[in-house]
């Protein structure tokens, strides 16, 4: 008997990623784009393609938590083959995701005494959840018990570095992340606001670079500052429907950290329901969260 890793389909995960994570587990989530709602993750019936595709066609996403009855068909079916569950959850700063699944565990853990049910805060969100997923899964297959992993993550969560910018205003506006007033300068002045992840899991804005050439540079910058390799040399490139300028980045960043195991993977509809095609993100091991 061992455990199972679970996360949730916002890790945005890539096929190059998850290839190596067998023993990975991804939970689907629901997302609406208009006013049609979808499944996203496993035997989901959107791709990111088509979330994109209707995003610039002009409708607006929007994300919902996942319910009771999906985590217990998931979780349930590692608890009847008789493993435990170590469940690494999208960030409480971005959604009640995690406060929701601290309940449902409850109910879970008294339907099976005998087995153990972890959820962890990952205080991460889309390729820097996976990034988070990826080293976890590996060091499962090393060896690492369930306890001591859970140490693992809570420990190092917070040395996962999400930085991204966003090509558009218009999505943030739509989810109440930035105001009327606040889009309609930035878009007029081309501006590609710079945004983090915080300790907290929240999103921050850092900086305001005007003009895609230097938001990527911004990327870059903050990669220069704070990068750890130390811990692994994984990099991802994540972007909303922009492959060509995700190959640039990729390219720049091969170049000038040439022992870098850089992939590229799209965000999906989840987190691209905020922040809109056009978005570009760099994550990477590092001390500048």
């Amino acid at each position: 008997m061992g455990y199972r890793i679970f996360t949730d389909a916002t890790a945005d995960l890539s096929p190059e990623l998850l290839a190596a994570m067998s023993g990975v587990t991804i939970i689907p989530m629901d997302i609406t784009l208009g006013d049609r709602g979808y499944t996203y993750g496993p035997e989901g019936d959107i791709t990111v393609d088509d979330f994109y595709a209707g995003q610039r066609s002009g409708l607006f996403g929007s994300t919902s938590q996942i319910n009771f009855s999906t985590y217990s068909k998931y979780f349930g079916q590692a608890l009847e083959a008789g493993e435990d569950v170590l469940y690494l959850c999208f960030s409480s700063g971005l959604s009640g995701t995690f406060q929701a699944v601290r309940l449902y565990a409850e109910d879970l853990r008294d339907q099976y005494p005998q087995r153990k049910i972890v959820c962890i805060d990952t205080l991460c969100a889309s390729i820097g959840e996976g990034l988070l997923v990826a080293e976890a899964a590996r060091l499962q297959a090393a060896g690492m018990d369930m306890e001591e992993l859970a140490q693992w993550v809570a420990d190092h969560r917070l040395e996962s570095c999400h930085w991204f910018t966003v090509d558009t205003f218009e999505h943030l506006k739509h989810g109440g992340r930035v105001s009327a007033a606040t889009a309609a300068v930035g878009s007029l002045l081309q501006i590609k606001p710079m945004l983090r992840l915080s300790e907290t899991g929240e999103l921050a804005v850092t900086e305001k670079p005007r003009g895609n050439r230097r938001a990527m540079e911004a990327l870059l910058k903050r990669m220069r500052q704070g990068w750890t390799p130390q811990l692994s040399p994984t990099v991802i490139v994540g972007h909303g429907d922009c492959p060509d300028r995700a190959e640039e980045l990729r390219r720049a960043v091969q170049a000038e950290f040439p022992t870098a195991q850089v992939t590229i993977a799209p965000i999906g509809p989840v987190i691209g329901a905020h922040t809109g095609p056009g978005m570009l993100a760099l994550v990477f091991w590092g001390t500048e969260r």
